[in-house]
């Protein structure tokens, strides 16, 4: 069972149709590993062993008995804790939603229950999304496989982390300024971010709507295009719902040809603040690329310096109103102070003890910006801001298929190092977050080892509604990289010792 759980999806898919290992068998050896090795790693803040059990053995039965079944029956995946799942609790990493159990699934996790994907577990995340290391979140940091004392990105941390220990071979990330491919680059997995609204957002807990998208976590580009083709397409739960057919993701994650394809590369998101091992290994990717007949092509993007500052205003301002729901009256904690229990001191005491302080950051930044007297001068601003990087990318696709950038400025940092620096820490986001502003879909691949023999990534970011670009550049380059360095990155990484859950 070692052997299988490091293979893909997609192969353990396979294994699963030629009877070679029963779904039961294989969400077990998935659970002993985790039992193995999460005590250490912290991916997970709940795992539901007996559910995920039980769907295997209903899948081996289905199976059995010639059913026709989805291509990932069977597989099993985990499910970031910002995701909400009937009967398993949901904290999004907060003390203030701890033991909160959901009435109902989100459209996605619904999308995955009925294609029969055992469900391991919920996986650590920093609190309500915001961060971009796994360290703010309330029941602890999550830790890189490939060195625990780094941080495994954020703010979905625990999913890319689950997959890059070989604890789950399918995971669930949610990305509003690059909280999957951030996580993805520096754990050396794969992740997308799918054009805004073609992946449902209901019963994902809202950090901030406009730009809130969930997707794949995987080990390879077709476990991501299988994944994705699953919790796609329209849902009426959702206004901000895409109504367009699913595309055929896995088919261009096969068809490993570049040839023409023209490859932006942006001028804005290279040179100063990248470590130069991340440069290298991207500039190491695009040769790769145009050895294989792309064309590369160098785009300007020029507002995309501003992206950053816009988001960090866009984003808070949305997070503060989202966040009012969280106040000890409907559900989640509640602390009743011993003087003048007041409701609104109640609130008061219940937020105050409820939320970590970088959660209390983004609302108070939020709640000024969108104050009276200063709405147009930020919020409205960066409103604007927006616009001219959804113009700047406009521009750019109509010069080429796909921009390039390197996913990440740097490495996995070490646990504590940006923790007290919040600038420092934004700073992480500056590659992904213009995808998000402008509702573009971006795909992070490894793209090499870099300094102290840590992962690093490329990115690629399309036009909203053509993912399927991502799926085609995305697999030719894995293709080629993989095949120059032997086999897959992740076979790379030091072996994890054990460590209990």
């Amino acid at each position: 069972m070692n052997d299988i759980i490091r293979r893909s999806a997609a192969a353990q898919a396979a294994a699963l149709n030629a009877g070679e290992v029963s779904s039961e068998e294989l969400t077990r050896a998935h659970l002993d590993r985790i039992s193995a090795v999460d005590g250490d790693l912290n991916a997970f803040l709940h795992v539901d062993q007996d559910a995920a059990l039980a769907t295997a053995r209903d899948i081996d039965s289905r199976r059995a008995d010639g059913e026709e079944l989805h291509a990932l029956a069977g597989v099993p995946i985990a499910v970031k804790d910002v995701v909400v799942t009937e009967g398993q609790p949901t904290t999004a990493g907060s003390k203030i939603l701890e033991g909160w159990i959901p009435p109902y699934d989100a459209t996605l996790v619904t999308a995955l229950r009925e294609a029969g994907l055992p469900i391991l577990g919920k996986t650590n995340m920093d609190e309500f999304a915001m961060g971009s290391s796994t360290e703010t979140s309330a029941y602890g940091p999550t830790r890189n496989p490939w060195d625990r004392d780094r941080i495994p990105g954020g703010s979905g941390g625990g999913s890319a982390a689950a997959v890059g220990s070989y604890e789950a071979p399918l995971a669930i990330g949610t990305d509003t300024g690059g909280s999957i491919r951030q996580p993805g680059a520096v754990t050396g997995t794969v992740g997308v971010k799918p054009t805004y609204g073609s992946v449902s957002r209901y019963g994902l807990i809202a950090m901030a709507s406009s730009l809130d998208q969930a997707g794949p976590v995987t080990r390879t580009v077709e476990d991501s295009a299988l994944l994705h083709e699953l919790i796609a397409g329209h849902d009426p739960h959702d206004s901000t719902s895409l109504t367009d057919p699913v595309g055929s993701f896995a088919a261009a994650a096969r068809t490993k040809d570049v040839k023409g394809l023209r490859v932006g590369v942006i001028e804005e998101l290279e040179g100063e603040g990248f470590a130069p091992e991340v440069s290298a290994r991207f500039t190491e990717s695009l040769e790769q690329l145009e050895r294989a007949g792309a064309e590369i092509v160098r785009v300007s993007c020029p507002n995309f310096r501003y992206a950053l500052g816009a988001y960090y205003l866009i984003m808070p301002s949305e997070a503060s109103s989202n966040l009012a729901k969280f106040d000890g009256m409907r559900f989640g904690l509640r602390v009743i102070p011993e003087d003048h229990p007041t409701a609104e001191n109640v609130m008061k005491a219940t937020r105050g003890a409820g939320f970590g302080d970088e959660v209390k950051r983004r609302i108070l930044l939020g709640t000024y910006a969108l104050s009276a007297g200063y709405f147009d001068a930020y919020y409205g601003s960066a409103q604007k801001v927006r616009t001219l990087v959804q113009r700047d990318f406009a521009a750019a696709f109509e010069q080429v298929d796909v921009l390039a950038s390197p996913t990440s400025p740097t490495v996995a940092f070490r646990l504590g190092e940006k923790v007290d620096d919040p600038m420092a820490m934004y700073m992480n986001d500056i590659a992904t977050i213009p995808a998000n502003l402008a509702g573009t879909p971006g795909i992070s691949i490894p793209s090499g080892l870099a300094e102290d023999g840590l992962p690093a990534g490329i990115q690629f970011l399309a036009p909203a509604r053509a993912d399927e670009r991502l799926y085609r550049v995305g697999g030719a380059l894995e293709a080629l990289l993989e095949d120059s360095w032997g086999g897959p990155l992740l076979a790379k990484a030091p072996e994890l010792t054990s460590g209990a859950k």
